[in-house]
């Protein structure tokens, strides 16, 4: 057995890291702003691009944000790389964010909404939302509707939307939105993944009808594998099992390589509302494809965050 392991490691690895971006795309002169872009899949979607472009990292700990900042501006040779701090967990830091961003730069051309909570024990934002939805959707949500028509006005451009292969546990349970009724921290993760391939499709859609003439302005949503990061630590269970089976694992560049892909492949310019895991195509579930959730999810979305998205 130990012989078979160690010939088959290789082929086991090459399998576990999965799709590979293999586009070469330039994008100077573009802007790209990448949430919780301090660690994990998201720094390392931001080291990648910081060598295409100019990076924005919009983190909530502006010290771990400066501390990778520098070290992919030393990485790269790239001085564009820029920390604004933006916390999704609060919609006052959002506003704020989307008009100092707005107020400092003349565009945006991709806007990847990484960052995210998982397993987190039961907890609000400040104004309310049970910390999964609010974080990995509403806080979304609203970035996107404040930066959508400096997107529109810079296009092409595109939305991604990190989400995972756990949206298909999740439903949006429209009588208990926000868990205080019934909490499961594992299931309010799969919920929120849910919201964020419900969002991209009802996005997608609208912009296709608003924008049919405008090309490249697009929204896709991604699964960037199981990855080795510390998305995990709320959970001591998890982060022990992440620790053992960790040579199953993705590394944040191998989970890092579908987001890439959506935000740069030549071949994704009109292509929109689709989720993708592994540099291609993938599974949505029966839920995640429900038009109707969808377009009620956005419009509950509206109403919890105040604000009027036609």
């Amino acid at each position: 057995v130990p012989v078979f392991l160690f010939v088959a490691a290789p082929y086991i690895r090459r399998y576990v890291a999965g799709g590979r971006c293999k586009s070469t795309a330039r994008m100077e002169g573009k802007v790209v702003i990448i949430t919780g872009a301090n660690t994990g899949i998201g720094k390392a979607t931001a080291r990648d691009l910081a060598q295409r472009g100019k990076v924005i990292i919009a983190c909530r700990d502006i010290a771990k944000a400066e501390a990778a900042a520098s070290e992919i501006r030393a990485e790269t040779g790239n001085q564009q790389v820029i920390v604004k701090k933006l916390d999704l967990a609060d919609t006052k830091s959002i506003r704020e964010f989307a008009e100092k961003f707005l107020a400092e730069e003349k565009e945006l051309h991709v806007l990847i909404n990484n960052a995210g909570v998982m397993l987190c024990p039961y907890s609000k934002t400040a104004d309310g939302f049970e910390m999964h939805l609010g974080v990995n959707h509403l806080g979304h949500f609203l970035l996107t509707f404040l930066l959508l028509e400096c997107l529109k006005q810079s296009a092409p451009a595109r939305i991604v939307n990190v989400s995972s292969l756990a949206h298909h546990g999740g439903r949006i349970r429209f009588h208990d939105l926000h868990g205080e009724k019934c909490y499961n921290r594992g299931l309010a993760y799969c919920h929120s993944k849910l919201a964020n391939v419900l969002f991209t499709r009802e996005l997608a859609r609208r912009l296709q009808g608003k924008f049919q003439r405008q090309v490249g302005f697009t929204a896709n949503a991604l699964h960037p594998g199981s990855v080795a990061s510390d998305l995990v630590r709320h959970s001591f269970v998890m982060t022990w099992l992440w620790k053992i089976f960790s040579f199953f694992l993705k590394t944040p560049c191998e989970g890092a390589q579908t987001s890439i892909y959506c935000a740069v492949a030549e071949e994704l310019d009109s292509v929109t509302g689709q989720y993708f895991s592994d540099c291609k195509p993938a599974y949505v579930s029966a839920r995640g494809r429900d038009d109707a959730t969808a377009k009620k999810l956005w419009s509950v979305s509206c109403e919890l965050l105040g604000i009027q998205w036609d």
